[in-house]
């Protein structure tokens, strides 16, 4: 069994040596452990730091941001062997002596994805604004992904060789919201763990620049992957509110005509137009549903050549 713990790196030459120091070279239930810092076009010493601690580095074409570091980190994995992948941040906000109990539920087959539960709520470096915000974005994940994850955003998170093989990320932005939203519709399963955070003073996020910019983008992703996997569900009840409110005006036409109050000829053009715009949507959401169908027939195949290159 081999653990391979990556970390997605940008210019992070102060901190990436304290975080490999702090891993653990060996993890109950694993012959091998290797890291893998991939970086992320720095323009520091982050790539020497990292060969300089024994790390196996995977170097981006320039600067792609996390969500496609992180990916590329889970396909270099799977091409290393990896049974299982361990993810943590560069900055070493993770208590990394946390990996054996991050990785134990997917050791005794009871999960295939594991996330760290830093506490949110009671973390002394967020304000009450970041933790309100943290919550509400966790339980919002937890409904739309039918999942019980405590902590959405945490970084610090297990993922098993097949669950590896089913993760595509497409936005940007960040990968943390979006890969708990495939996991759950892939019915993988997905658990949570209480881990440990280090103490000391926490740099400023790269991700965004205000609580507000952070909600939006958040918000981008999660409507992008629930429209991606569930299209016909999201249109045809998006379609069905038009169409029942135009079959509301059209009996309400034909009441008052049938009553003898003539005239009321909006209203029957108004029940028209949002009856055939109601349809228009539904049959977009027929058309998307195809996509993807076809999608998934795509990723099932990705799916099989990750298998194949992790085997080579």
């Amino acid at each position: 069994m081999k653990l391979v713990i990556q970390i997605p790196a940008w210019n992070e030459e102060e901190s990436l040596g304290g975080t490999l120091e702090a891993l653990p070279r060996e993890v109950p239930g694993f012959d091998r452990v290797e890291v893998l810092v991939i970086d992320d076009g720095s323009t520091d010493r982050t790539r020497e730091v990292a060969a300089e601690h024994g790390a196996r580095v995977l170097a981006m074409p320039g600067h792609r941001g996390l969500a496609m570091s992180f990916a590329a980190g889970l396909r270099e994995s799977l091409r290393m062997g990896a049974d299982v992948i361990v993810n943590t941040d560069a900055d070493n906000q993770y208590d990394a002596s946390c990996i054996p109990d991050l990785v134990a539920p997917i050791l005794r087959g009871e999960a295939d994805m594991v996330i760290g539960d830093r506490g949110v709520a009671s973390l002394p470096h967020f304000s009450p604004t970041k933790r309100l915000l943290q919550s509400l974005g966790s339980w919002v994940v937890r409904k739309l992904s039918g999942t019980e994850v405590r902590d959405a955003t945490s970084g610090f998170r297990a993922i098993s060789r097949a669950a590896a093989t089913r993760l595509h990320v497409f936005t940007r932005f960040t990968y943390t919201l979006e890969t708990i939203l495939q996991a759950g519709e892939a019915g993988l399963r997905v658990v949570s763990v209480p881990i440990r955070v280090n103490e000391g003073p926490q740099r400023p996020s790269r991700l965004f620049r205000s609580n507000l910019g952070y909600v939006v983008r958040s918000l981008e992703s999660m409507a992008r992957v629930v429209v991606l996997y569930n299209p016909l569900r999201v249109f045809l009840r998006l379609g069905t509110l038009p169409i029942l409110a135009g079959l509301l005006l059209l009996l309400r036409f034909l009441y008052l005509s049938l009553g003898g109050d003539g005239g009321h000829l909006q209203s029957l053009i108004l029940a028209v137009v949002l009856v055939v715009v109601g349809v228009q949507i539904a049959v977009v959401g027929l058309v998307a549903d195809l996509i993807a169908v076809n999608r998934r027939l795509v990723e099932e195949l990705l799916e099989a050549q990750r298998d194949r290159s992790g085997d080579d």
